[in-house]
């Protein structure tokens, strides 16, 4: 079973027919659905076929039985604290042309606390995914942080999916890494043994060296021994300062001591680890929305690695859940 652990939103999505007008009218196609980046992915992974529990907080108000009525409709199994006297979440999100702004109101989700997860764990789970959103904010960081060296105790693999590029960049203070480059004594990746279709001495090699933009500061200190972390180019270039995708992937992975993938949007993704670096392209799709993209994406990835995939055919599937949220309005799959 696929733990995931994070926020669960009401998404307010307009869809706009042209560019914001700034202080005037913008035409647009209003929806309310269900939102939040690990309740998004606990329910692509449960339109997998796939066993998930999502882990979270909601207020005690009418939004909150909403938003987990619609987790259980779509086959998620919910362990989910109801706060009294607070708000669920909210988030407003603009989206055009296959863009999209977020404002937000965490609300309840600030106040996940570490005992939330523990009982989740202890039910037999595989792998944790953790939103970075929760270790974003002061508040509920200790929840992120307590349920990643809770998994790292009983066994799981885990994954952190960096969550969004402006927050990180206003946590990162461009300092030297408080950690070690990994030794040849350091435990590998967990998902090392899945490499035998991932090729390129070169891309070893670049996560073996140390350049003058090394990754710094607090978020990646955070994540550091998770197996997985999972950022697109702009959130890694917020931790790393670098531009390139490749040297991105490489970077990262080496400053958790596991391994990365860099989202390329229409170019695919890149992986990065032990194993060397691998690129995997996306097939074209027709973009009418990218609200949750990135969520189907770590589902698709996080699934089939959770199954026994090796990274290629991971990585594939990532894809294509990735083109398929794209194709449709909204962020979660359609009920089967």
């Amino acid at each position: 079973m696929i733990i995931t652990v994070g926020d669960l939103v009401t998404d307010v999505l307009a869809v706009l027919r042209a560019p914001l007008a700034t202080g005037s009218d913008t035409p647009a196609t209003v929806h309310l659905s269900g939102g939040g980046q690990a309740a998004n992915t606990a329910a692509w992974i449960a339109w997998l076929g796939r066993p998930v529990t999502f882990v979270g907080a909601v207020g005690d108000d009418l939004a909150g039985g909403d938003r987990l009525a619609e987790l259980r409709a779509a086959g998620v199994h919910t362990q989910v604290s109801i706060r009294p006297g607070a708000s669920t979440g909210s988030i407003v999100v603009l989206a055009y042309q296959g863009e999209r702004t977020m404002i937000s109101d965490r609300g309840a989700n600030l106040l996940l606390s570490p005992s939330d997860v523990d009982s989740a764990i202890a039910m037999g789970a595989t792998h944790l995914h953790l939103s970075g959103y929760t270790l974003l904010d002061q508040a509920s960081r200790p929840a992120g942080r307590a349920a990643l060296a809770s998994a790292k105790s009983a066994g799981l693999r885990t994954s952190v999916d960096a969550a969004s590029a402006a927050p990180l960049a206003a946590l990162t203070t461009r300092q030297p890494p408080a950690y070690p480059t990994p030794s040849a004594h350091a435990p590998p990746s967990a998902y090392a043994a899945r490499s035998a279709h991932v090729t390129g001495s070169a891309g070893a090699a670049a996560a073996s060296q140390t350049g003058p933009n090394e990754p710094d500061a607090n978020f990646l200190e955070w994540v550091h021994g998770v197996d997985l972390l999972i950022a697109n180019a702009d959130e890694a270039q917020a931790l790393v300062g670098l531009a390139d995708p490749a040297e991105q992937a490489a970077t990262l992975a080496r400053a958790i001591g596991g391994s990365a993938v860099v989202k390329l949007g229409p170019r695919g993704a890149l992986w990065a680890g032990p194993e060397g670096v691998l690129h995997v392209p996306i097939e074209p799709a027709h973009v009418v929305d990218a609200t949750g993209a990135g969520d189907a994406f770590a589902a698709g990835l996080i699934a089939a690695l959770d199954a026994g995939a090796d990274i290629r055919e991971a990585l594939h599937e990532g894809c294509r859940l990735g083109a398929q949220a794209v194709g449709q309005v909204g962020a979660r799959p359609p009920l089967r």
